[in-house]
């Protein structure tokens, strides 16, 4: 029986090992060999999370001929590969990714670090913070309260809770959007409403339309979902949408959905200005494709003056072309999993008929905690307390970067949660694995991209401030200089203690 589970092929894994840059040589040093260069890239292909183990690799003749290579060259390089232990084969069945004995399982998405291993890793992996105490608790001990009448009833709620809909409507009709309960879809924080969108509109091959970069963990979601990702390139310098490209790639490729970060865009910081909001939503809908709206980022506004634009549904208050997502995850805590999808009544009644084959509902006393700060205005306090810390972390990280590692471009971001960097010219893969090494995680940029694109970018979350922040660009720095030494697997100093 074939150990593979899954299978990459030879174009994919042609564009994805073309876009990567090369190992920079250190002085002295000499170009290595072709199949070391080839073992490499795919070593790092799959140590990323973006080949996944136990994936079947091309044929030997099959990928030489994508790549314009030797087959000697390519049997090489899986012979290498499986020396190191990433690489398995049996006669008859191929060759399979995996990974050696004792390293851990890459992961394709942006997972939190165990909390045993915070210790000596500065986690940059996950943009969240910790938990606006005192709200945590008081809105906790307030849902408490107000538990008893629904445990007398079976608990499913498959819309989310009256009260807690009703809520949300009131929250976006104060926001200048007339918005009925009936509009309101309650879930298990934005990932699940996202994952019932796509279950509903999106079938295995429909084509999604997303930004690029976009964020990492939704693109994942989305290709689990079986859906053919068409990416929309930012416009230059990434810090705005070019409004020209989507109307095209709307009109040529006719995807089913579109997805976009309008507010604090993950994982640039990009603030989508009203009037490409306003041409989005009528691009979006002269295709037929329905625009799913992130606004997960939205109450994330850092700087005093910035001047937040009325909500990409304020040019479809029907809700018919624009479904928006909502959550408490990033401007309250992640561990609150309260999402929510605001849309046209008939859409609402679409998803929620769906959830009885997914996960029947959200959690009540979740729900009446949200609702409870909602009410009492315990959630405009907290986020102002999220604001503040996002602010001095930002800042600090800022700072930090520019003295460390002063060839690092970027825009600082007036909100979100996430800081978009263009590494110098080198790899974002390779400082994602020498990171590793020296005591720091940090994404690489093409987890952000589709088939391997921004190599030569990371992301860093605001989620460090003060002395870890000066740690982790420290670390970062580390690692740019064993990417730049062209440094292997070893030599690296084994990080300090150093408790986040």
């Amino acid at each position: 029986m074939a150990q593979w589970t899954s299978a990459v092929g030879p174009a994919q894994l042609a564009r994805q090992l073309q876009a990567q840059q090369p190992r920079p040589a250190g002085p002295g040093a000499r170009k290595p060999p072709a199949y070391r260069a080839l073992a490499d890239g795919i070593r790092l292909l799959v140590l990323e999370g973006r080949v996944p183990v136990a994936a079947r690799l091309p044929a030997e003749r099959e990928l030489a001929l994508a790549l314009t290579v030797s087959r000697t060259t390519v049997a090489a390089a899986y012979e290498a590969l499986r020396t190191e232990g990433f690489l398995e084969s049996r006669r008859g069945a191929g060759s399979w990714t995996a990974v050696p004995a004792g390293n851990p399982l890459p992961a394709r998405g942006l997972e939190p670090l165990p909390p045993e291993s915070l210790g000596s890793m500065i986690d940059l992996g996950c943009a969240a913070l910790p938990a606006p105490e005192p709200w945590l608790t008081r809105g906790v001990q307030g849902a408490l309260e107000e538990l008893p009448p629904y445990a007398h009833t079976h608990g499913d709620y498959p819309a989310g809770l009256p009260a807690l809909r009703q809520m949300l409507a009131d929250r976006y009709t104060a926001r200048g959007i007339p918005t009925m309960p009936e509009q309101i879809m309650v879930t298990t924080g934005a990932m699940g409403a996202i994952d019932a969108i796509c279950h509903l509109f999106a079938g295995r091959g429909e084509r999604i339309a997303v930004e690029s970069p976009s964020y990492a963990n939704i693109l994942q979601l989305m290709r689990s979902a079986g859906a053919r990702l068409v990416p929309v390139a930012m416009a230059e310098g990434l810090g705005s949408w070019d409004l020209g490209r989507w109307r095209q790639v709307l009109r040529d490729a006719a995807p089913r959905l579109a997805y976009v970060v309008a507010d604090f865009h993950n994982p640039t910081g990009a603030l989508a200005d009203e009037d490409q909001r306003r041409q989005l939503v009528e691009a979006a809908r002269s295709a037929g494709t329905v625009l799913v709206v992130d606004e997960t980022m939205a109450e994330l506004h850092l700087d005093e003056d910035v001047a937040m634009p009325r909500p990409v549904c304020a040019f479809d208050p029907a809700g018919a072309t624009v479904l928006t997502v909502g959550s408490a995850s990033k401007a309250f805590w992640a561990g609150m999993r309260i999402g929510w999808v605001r849309a046209a009544p008939d859409v609402i009644r679409s998803l929620v008929a769906a959830r009885a084959y997914a996960d029947l509902g959200t959690p009540v006393l979740e729900q009446l905690g949200v609702n409870w700060l909602m009410r009492t205005g315990g959630w405009e306090e907290a986020v102002s307390l999220r604001r503040e810390q996002a602010r001095e972390n930002r800042d600090a990280l800022v700072a930090a970067v520019r003295r460390e590692l002063p060839e690092w471009e970027f825009s600082v971001p007036r909100g979100g949660l996430t800081l978009w960097v263009r590494t110098g010219g080198l790899s974002g893969s390779r400082l994602a694995e020498a990171g590793e090494r020296v005591g720091v995680r940090v994404p690489s940029g093409p987890r952000f991209g589709v088939d391997g694109a921004f190599e030569g970018f990371v992301r860093l979350p605001f989620t460090v401030g003060g002395p870890v922040a000066d740690e982790a660009a420290a670390r970062l720095a580390a690692a740019a200089r064993l990417v730049e030494s062209g440094a292997g697997g070893g030599g690296a100093e084994p990080p300090r203690s150093f408790v986040a």
